[in-house]
């Protein structure tokens, strides 16, 4: 984890699409409004945050981009501007929910424990070359799209700010931790192991990215449960290989 007194440490915080503007005056003194134009000035009050784009928007803009043959990893990194690390995670997470194309998991897989691993010790995204230019069609990515986006707009309207210890900075550094963990197992060859521990990924996400401490606590419970169902489908495959070697040779 990256330690300094004059540097803040990195949570999720996806209010905006934008930076914050730079200052223009000293702390304490206020810029005075100065109207261009005919534009109408700002209603008095606290002013409200910017609206964002939503991921499932984005993603579908991506998909129907007939620009593009392929989409590569880096595609997706630069899908989101502005935006924090958890909406990366959930972009390779939530494809391996439902079933797609074969090798989809180690092309997601792998960018997951990057990124996972950054989560973990607070870094903000990046992703060697090797990884970043991998690239797949973009009818496979629409398909994948088509399926994903109905569900993951639904669940983007169910998200506000609750429970804020379990998004708070100390929790997201379990979070990454915990993620880091699963991501290495949907890297694994393990039939259907993918699935529950990337939906676990996908809702902890989701979490952080809208400050929803309770769905971060739903993702994590989901998780510890996928851990041992996975870890029952692995025992079973070993007792399986076990018990064939033993009638072979028998």
């Amino acid at each position: 984890m990256e330690t300094g007194k004059s540097r803040r440490p990195l949570m999720i915080d996806d209010s905006s699409d934008k930076p914050e503007p730079p200052r223009r005056c000293e702390p304490g003194k206020v810029d005075p409004v100065i109207p261009i134009g005919d534009e109408p000035q700002p209603e008095p009050g606290r002013p409200r945050r910017q609206a964002r784009t939503r991921l499932s928007r984005r993603l579908r803009q991506l998909a129907d981009d007939p620009s593009r043959d392929r989409i590569a990893i880096a595609d997706l990194l630069l899908l989101m501007p502005g935006q924090a690390l958890a909406a990366l995670i959930l972009i390779f997470a939530a494809p391996n929910v439902v079933p797609g194309p074969p090798g989809l998991s180690a092309i997601l897989g792998l960018p997951m424990v990057y990124l996972t691993f950054q989560l973990m010790l607070g870094r903000r995204p990046w992703l060697p070359p090797v990884i970043a230019g991998r690239s797949f069609a973009r009818s496979d990515f629409a398909a994948m799209v088509q399926r994903i986006a109905p569900l993951l707009a639904r669940l983007e309207k169910l998200l506000r700010p609750r429970l804020p210890a379990l998004v708070s900075w100390n929790a997201e550094r379990i979070v990454g931790s915990f993620c880091f963990l699963l991501s290495i197992i949907i890297l694994l060859p393990v039939p259907l192991g993918n699935m529950l521990p990337a939906l676990a990924i996908s809702l902890m996400m989701l979490g952080l990215l809208e400050r929803d401490g309770l769905w971060v606590g739903i993702g994590f419970a989901l998780g510890i449960g996928s851990l041992f169902i996975v870890a029952g489908v692995v025992y079973a495959l070993i007792k399986g290989v076990f018990f064939l070697f033993a009638r072979v040779f028998d």
